[in-house]
């Protein structure tokens, strides 16, 4: 079946009545459990796994996959009003939309995360309509090479990350490769900085940091600041009209991070907050103004939102296609297949194409609901930083607690959220940069996977990353990132001189 001939088949399966009245609850939902710091669409969509028993595969399977593209949609509010992320994937976001938020433009924040989400979520379903077979094969000619040299890459941006020193955003990101190795390894099976305790077996969650050093550290400083007449402008929702100005920002980094989103989703293990993290971190390489961000730049929100909503596309080329999950979330819902009765795989498109094309084209109908459903919604929305600021920290502090707890049930991850709030809020106090922390929180643990399973295939011989044709390009394009920022300082040092 042609790529024409399966959109008319979605397009059937997708405009039902049924399907829209289940997309509709499906981005609802997730919209709604994205807001909340910490709940994820992980533990929506399985929570929702034993209630779409007994429905029909295709129906459910559109409202599940609203739930998670929703989630993704609604995470960037929090971000933007709370500094809370939402989920993993809108931690880049709070980098730019919080301090938008805090100068009085809220409004003006929310509305450029909402657009930005729905050209990235539109522009990622075109493209997984017409290549998703053809990319799946790119996907899986990823070798462990590959992916240590992307990682790699990644961190040769972490001096990006950071404003002012750069030693001090180096020392910030081996605490985060130091706090990746807790728990048990992977490969050999020891424990690694457990110290005996066996709620660190399973290492610590990426929400728990997340939360700490952004969300509970933003509520010691609101704290320690409640007099300063400086953050009075925190209070102004501001308005929803964007600009000339704002328009021409945002047309760059949505149109190029559509596309870097959504190959970065497509592979395997990277998902939506490598996507947010990488396109933040090349729109400030690239961008005239590198100083802007952090600050409150259109661009540096545009860019993570567009990345991580088209990521969430791509991540079902591998999932539809080879039946393997490109994301965390993705693999409950491959769970949520096999529990319906589906196979995902090159099968699914030939054997029960209502469902691979119905999914894909629910995702346009999906996003045109988001749009719409939460443009409207943005003044009131933005009512929350009305809330008086004590009432506005205590519900910081529950919603953060409510969602770690909800993640394991585990009294202990409480204790370490309010650890990380406590080293969040220090290295706020002697400008460590959090940023990076994160970042290599996030690529450690894949970095040091893929290298040892590079380390393994060759015996333990180096020549596999220059012997990989696509490992090679991909640590030249990291050298050039690593040394061109460094060399340009030297000249302009010079210059001063």
């Amino acid at each position: 079946m042609g790529a024409m001939e399966g959109m008319l088949t979605g397009l059937q399966t997708a405009f039902s009545l049924q399907s829209i009245f289940f997309v509709m609850i499906g981005v609802f939902i997730g919209t709604f459990i994205g807001m909340l710091p910490g709940l994820g669409p992980i533990s929506a969509i399985a929570v929702m796994i034993p209630i779409t028993f007994g429905m029909d595969p295709t129906v459910a399977l559109i409202m599940m996959a609203g739930v998670y593209y929703g989630a993704i949609f609604g995470g960037s509010t929090s971000s933007i009003l709370l500094n809370a992320p939402g989920v993993s994937g809108t931690v880049a976001t709070s980098f730019d939309g919080y301090p938008m938020a805090q100068r009085g433009e809220a409004g003006k924040a929310l509305a450029i995360a909402a657009i930005a989400s729905f050209v990235g979520g539109t522009v990622s379903v075109v493209l997984l309509m017409l290549l998703a077979p053809m990319l799946a094969s790119v996907a899986i000619s990823f070798s462990p090479a590959a992916y240590f040299a992307l990682m790699l890459l990644g961190l040769t941006a972490i001096s990006s990350l950071s404003e002012g020193s750069t030693i001090k955003a180096l020392i910030s990101a081996v605490a985060g490769f130091m706090v990746v190795t807790v728990g048990i390894d992977a490969q050999s099976g020891t424990q690694r900085f457990t110290f005996g305790n066996t709620n660190l077996l399973d290492g610590l969650d990426f929400l728990v940091i997340a939360l700490g050093l952004f969300a509970l550290a933003e509520v010691c400083t609101l704290i320690l600041n409640r007099k300063d007449k400086s953050i009075q402008n925190a209070h102004k929702i501001g308005s929803l009209k964007l600009s000339k100005q704002d328009w021409k920002d945002m047309t760059g980094p949505m149109s190029r991070h559509s596309i870097i989103g959504f190959i970065l989703g497509v592979l395997p293990g990277a998902g939506a907050t490598i996507a947010s993290f990488i396109s933040y971190i090349t729109e400030k390489r690239i961008s005239k103004n590198p100083e802007e961000f952090g600050k409150g730049s259109v661009k540096g929100l545009a860019a993570p939102e567009t990345s991580n909503n088209a990521a969430t596309s791509g991540a079902f080329v591998p999932l539809l296609s080879l039946g393997i999950p490109g994301s965390g979330t993705t693999a409950v819902l491959l769970g949520a297949f096999l529990v319906l009765g589906v196979q995902p795989g090159p099968l699914l498109m030939t054997d029960q194409p209502d469902i691979f094309w119905g999914v894909i084209v629910s995702m346009y109908i999906g996003n045109i609901f988001l749009l719409i459903l939460n443009l409207p919604l943005i003044p009131y929305i933005a009512k929350i930083l009305m809330v008086p600021r004590p009432l506005l920290i205590s519900l910081v502090v529950m919603f953060s607690m409510i969602g770690v707890y909800a993640i394991s049930f585990n009294t202990f991850d409480l204790y370490m959220l309010l650890l990380f709030g406590v080293i969040g809020f220090l290295m706020r106090l002697f400008s460590f940069p959090a940023p990076p922390f994160i970042l290599a929180f996030i690529l450690g643990g894949m970095l040091e996977q893929s290298f040892r399973q590079s380390m393994t295939i060759s015996n333990g011989s180096l020549s596999i990353f220059f012997q990989d044709p696509i490992a090679l390009s991909i640590l030249a394009v990291a050298a050039l990132s690593l040394f061109i920022p460094l060399i340009s300082k030297v000249r302009k040092g010079k210059k001063n001189n």
